[in-house]
């Protein structure tokens, strides 16, 4: 059997350890940086982070679809225009806005689960589009899915 590597990490902090406030509504509210690994032939990337501790529910903190098959990387402080200049789109947060917005929970220490896709194909939906919506047009066009995680609480 042959291993394919796919895997995600932040050079800002660890898998499991502390988003820096940096990457939050206490700080600048900028993306963090992601790079990953993906040794095997992918047409397109998209991305969730998403927050299963709200007291709401999951609460959405990015969307982002179509990031081209060659790209490692998703540098920091992506701007939150509904589209970027590489064919990557952007997607509607739990906010309501477009881009990703970090952590701001209300108590306590959240997780915050960033999840990358690799896909088959390009996806046909238009900028900012929900959660919801790209789990729907992802649905059996996933190669394989990689997760990482990072936690914060207010101080």
């Amino acid at each position: 059997m042959i291993m394919v590597a796919f895997s995600l990490w932040s050079a800002a902090f660890g898998n499991g350890e502390l988003i820096p406030a940096l990457y939050t509504v206490d700080g600048e509210d900028i993306s963090p940086p992601l790079e990953w690994v993906c040794d095997f032939e992918v047409e397109t990337f998209a991305l969730i982070c998403e927050d299963p501790d709200a007291p709401v529910g999951n609460w959405i903190h990015w969307v982002i679809y179509n990031i081209p098959g060659d790209q490692r990387e998703l540098d920091e402080g992506i701007p939150t225009d509904p589209e970027l200049g590489n064919g990557t789109i952007q997607g509607s947060n739990g906010w309501g806005s477009i881009g990703y917005r970090g952590p701001a929970p209300p108590s306590g220490k959240h997780r915050y689960f960033f999840t990358l896709y690799a896909l088959e194909g390009h996806l046909h939906l238009a900028p900012g589009a929900t959660a919801e919506e790209l789990r729907e047009a992802i649905e059996g066009n996933i190669i394989q899915q990689v997760r990482f995680m990072g936690e914060y609480s207010r101080q």
